[in-house]
């Protein structure tokens, strides 16, 4: 038995696999962050702390002698609930493969959201900075035109290259503004999507969570996720009507490299 108590949920085994598909499926939509970052992985529930190499000093215990304290980033734990009808578990194990799974359609939305804008904006709290806050570049303002869009994403490009920072380059985006890229086309009729990979060399991805853009490399070492438990499917409790389960995951995030993102910050 594990922490996650899986086996003591009455859930039967083709209602199990439902379950985990369509968590797979629509995590891989919403967890946006690690789709340009690097990930370091998974090291196991009892991974509590992120090695940062560094000492503070702390008064020594006794005359004479000196001492250092190593400093730890300690990780978060994320967790967010939802309930399957055991008449929708039931009718699993009859044969039925379209289950109602709404409330776990949101607990992914709401679990890869909090990872997100973690990665992306910081979560203060737990004394995790997030890209925009440690970027040491100035924001760059972007006008709601998608036609200024290119020039942006061509500048922001630019500054990293100045800064010796090689590309590829990705983009976050938030979904309003990724719907209104891929639905333009500039003059002459060439979707404005393709023309920003091809300035970027890399990726545009839709990213919940992400308050106006960001351009980062994609060339590694410079942000770290780092995963103690992977998002995974526990059990809380049950009643006649409902099984109560959980996703979870447990992580630490940590920008390596400044000068390797440029904020995107939209103009009111």
């Amino acid at each position: 038995m594990n922490h996650l108590h899986r086996e003591l949920a009455p859930v039967n085994e083709a209602a199990w696999d439902q379950i985990e598909s369509e968590a797979k499926r629509r995590l891989t939509t919403h967890l946006a962050a690690r789709k340009l970052i690097d990930f370091s992985g998974p090291h196991g529930w009892s991974h509590s702390a992120t090695n940062v190499g560094r000492t503070g000093s702390v008064s020594g215990p006794a005359e004479g002698v000196s001492a250092l304290q190593r400093r730890v980033l300690p990780l978060v734990e994320l967790r967010a609930g939802f309930s399957v009808s055991r008449v929708e578990i039931d009718d699993a194990d009859r044969g039925a493969n379209d289950i109602d799974l709404e409330e776990l359609d949101e607990a992914v939305r709401q679990i890869a959201l909090g990872e997100n804008v973690t990665v992306f904006h910081g979560y203060q709290a737990v004394g995790m900075q997030g890209i925009t806050e440690c970027t040491s570049h100035p924001p760059v303002t972007v006008k709601p035109d998608m036609d200024q869009y290119p020039n942006v994403v061509a500048q922001a490009t630019d500054v990293l290259r100045r800064s010796g920072i090689d590309g590829p380059y990705g983009l976050a985006i938030g979904p309003e503004i990724y719907t209104g890229i891929v639905e333009t086309a500039e003059h002459g009729g060439y979707l404005l999507f393709d023309h920003l990979r091809q300035i970027l060399g890399g990726p545009l991805v839709w990213a919940p969570g992400v308050q106006g853009g960001i351009v980062l490399s994609l060339r590694g070492g410079d942000h770290v996720l780092e995963c103690g438990q992977d998002l995974s499917i526990g059990y809380q409790d049950h009643d006649a009507d409902v099984v109560r389960l959980y996703l979870e995951e447990s992580f630490s995030f940590r920008v390596l490299e400044p000068d390797a993102a440029v904020a995107l910050r939209l103009k009111g």
